[in-house]
């Protein structure tokens, strides 16, 4: 029988300005190197980093919560200029944070 996935808690935020800066500019830039770059890529890095801090600002600090957030909210945005959807947003953001925290995201380790 296999384990269930542990939930992985992020610390509480400290500085949300710097932490929302840094996850803008990464994912900006994950999304410029994943295909090509799109001036929209910019605007959905700021979307998906402004409710990333916002929901860790209201306590939010479970990893999988915080990607169903950005699923759910980034459902609002208009993606019609991009290669991209939600789930590839939220993923994306997913992977950023487990890279920062060091995490193996290899085999579902």
């Amino acid at each position: 029988m296999s384990n269930p996935v542990q939930p992985i808690t992020l610390p509480d935020i400290e500085n949300p300005e710097q932490e929302g800066k840094w996850l803008a500019q990464a994912l900006n830039k994950w999304l410029n190197e994943e295909f090509i770059p799109e001036a929209v890529n910019e605007e959905i890095a700021q979307q998906a980093s402004q409710i990333f801090v916002r929901q860790r600002l209201e306590g939010e600090n479970d990893l999988g919560a915080l990607v169903v957030a950005i699923v759910t909210e980034m459902q609002a945005f208009d993606f019609s200029g991009s290669f991209y959807g939600e789930f590839a947003i939220a993923n994306a953001v997913s992977d950023l944070i487990l890279d920062s925290l060091g995490y193996d995201r290899c085999c579902g380790q």
